[in-house]
């Protein structure tokens, strides 16, 4: 049995879904939102000794060979609580008896969420990117005006967040990669409320997005430069027509790519890169849980056929 902890709206799971629907393989997807509505039992030993009830959907922990934390979300306390601080209650204990559950599928995920967390850092991303052998932009963490200055007089410089991009609200805002202009003295006080990442800026033929699951490489060339909107951040501007090609990785690129999946023990990752005008690869980022279903949808890679592969080889050493 597979398990995909994920929600309601995750469309990129359903990929998979469909994916093991075809190989007939068992699979549970558990929504977290969910959780309420669930009856659980919890041993404290052995590992296996959990199960959860949905009316007659049962998961038994002694069933699951193999996971895949996608997308879990907050567990949502039932509306018969009307009190908010019982409310509040209920949806942290059951985040508590996830976390506990999480603990024990140790060994069986594609990424495990702790990992995951881990490699969320992005000062340790370019640190280890650099310690690999990247070419990675030089640039700061700070959120000094003076340090920000300095890398802009070196050249043209980028600014982007260091953790979360999504400003939530009545009105929620993305924060996407931005050219960083001349400054202001009254600048100041907007830069030190938060540390953010400032880097040289690389001119660009195109951006490359690499998903790695497992030992197989998917590298697409992003045509960035194409629209006005995209040649900063690919992102801005949600074009349709924004076009995607499969394109071969250098081998040193390729063995690279590895290398930082396996210091960051990750079996999926999604990385991004810039290629210049002379067609040298400079390393951004790489995403622990970064999409990947439109990646499929405009260049056919078998993405979740890959990630297929990986849970069953997964269930194999468990057997």
């Amino acid at each position: 049995m597979l398990l995909l902890v994920t929600n309601r709206r995750d469309v990129t799971i359903d990929y998979v879904v469909a994916e093991l629907k075809r190989r007939q393989t068992p699979f549970f997807r558990l929504n977290t939102e969910d959780m309420p509505a669930a009856r659980c039992t919890m041993s404290a030993f052995p590992r296996g000794a959990w199960s959860l009830s949905f009316g007659d959907r049962v998961l038994k922990g002694s069933d699951v060979k193999a996971a895949y934390f996608r997308r879990p979300a907050q567990p949502s306390s039932q509306v018969s609580i009307a009190d908010d601080g019982e409310r509040e209650y209920a949806e942290s204990e059951w985040g508590a008896f996830l976390k506990s559950l999480y603990a024990r599928l140790e060994g069986m995920w594609l990424n495990a969420p702790l990992d995951i967390f881990a490699a969320e850092d992005k000062p340790k991303q370019l640190m280890l990117a650099s310690e690999i052998g990247f070419n990675v932009p030089q640039g700061l963490i700070t959120n000094d005006i003076a340090s920000v200055r300095e890398v802009i007089q070196a050249g043209p410089a980028i600014g982007k967040p260091l953790r979360q991009a999504l400003i939530r609200g009545e009105q929620e805002r993305v924060i996407f990669t931005t050219r960083l202009e001349r400054l202001n003295d009254s600048d100041e006080g907007s830069i030190a409320l938060a540390p953010f990442i400032v880097q040289t800026e690389i001119k660009k033929q195109y951006d490359v997005r690499v998903t790695m699951v497992g030992c197989q490489v998917f590298a697409t060339a992003i045509r960035s430069q194409e629209h006005e909107e995209t040649i900063v951040d690919w992102r801005q501007g949600s074009r349709p027509d924004l076009r995607h090609e499969r394109m071969e990785l250098p081998r040193e690129v390729e063995e690279q790519c590895g290398a930082l999946m396996k210091r960051l023990n990750l079996r999926y990752g999604a990385i991004d890169f810039i290629c210049d005008q002379q067609g040298k690869l400079w390393f951004l980022e790489i995403n622990p849980n970064g999409q990947w279903a439109w990646i499929e949808n405009l260049t056919g890679y078998p993405i979740a056929a890959a990630i297929a592969d990986e849970l069953e080889g997964i269930a194999r050493c468990q057997s």
